[in-house]
């Protein structure tokens, strides 16, 4: 797509920014290693949330696993996570309804960039009903490289034919905030648990958010951080 040098643009992280899917994932992961015959703490689960699947895999199931039998378990993991979306719902984080919608009617174009699967990214579109919304998805089957690189974040701007500098990523971890920064992308961060984030702009929460933060982190105006 050509780049539209007067359009702007929105990339969302999905896990943890526009949604509270922890307590699902856990749960699909348990399961579904369970059924390995494989028990993992939520401690192991949480060290490796946000991770490519084979990453973690690989250290759960040990050096003799197979490419093969790593990606049968990783899509078994998300086909239970989707059906648990379908069944029990997935919630938006505060503010984020919101947000997603006034920047629709502003005319910021918007993408997802997240290193989950597609088929979990439309599910998770479809259950918030904000499919209409999103103008692009770039998932972790479009890239080669998960965040901290900026290969996702320089191809999701590329989907909705925004120039990178005409971009803000909003991101929940310190990987996705360090792939915007390679991308030279200014980013928002929301640190809901205190971690530290070297974004251009950090809220504990989305609702924090001035109603011109957007505006102002693109043109370069200051914005101070808020807690």
């Amino acid at each position: 797509m050509t780049a539209n040098l007067a359009a702007r643009a929105v990339l969302w992280d999905l896990d943890g920014t526009l949604i509270d899917s922890e307590e699902l994932h856990w749960t699909s992961w348990r399961e579904t290693m369970a059924q390995e015959g494989i028990a993992i703490t939520h401690d192991q689960f949480l060290a490796r949330f946000g991770q490519r699947n084979e990453v973690g895999l690989s250290k759960w199931l040990g050096e003799g696993a197979t490419p093969e039998h790593v990606q049968k378990i990783a899509s078994a993991k998300e086909q239970r996570y989707r059906e648990l979306i379908r069944s029990k719902g997935i919630s938006p984080l505060p503010g984020v309804v919101a947000w997603v919608h006034r920047l629709h009617d502003e005319g910021w174009l918007q993408a997802v960039a997240s290193s989950a699967p597609c088929e979990n990214i439309n599910a998770v579109l479809e259950a918030l009903n904000a499919t209409k919304v999103f103008q692009g998805i770039v998932s972790g089957d479009d890239v080669r490289c998960g965040k901290p690189d900026p290969e996702v974040y320089l191809k999701a701007a590329a989907s909705v034919g925004v120039p990178p500098e005409r971009c803000i990523v909003v991101e929940d971890a310190a990987a996705g905030v360090e792939g915007a920064r390679r991308a030279g992308i200014r980013s928002i961060g929301v640190s809901h648990h205190g971690i530290h984030l070297s974004a251009d702009l950090v809220v504990t929460s989305l609702e924090l958010l001035e109603a011109d933060a957007f505006e102002k982190l693109l043109t370069n105006v200051h914005v101070a951080a808020i807690s």
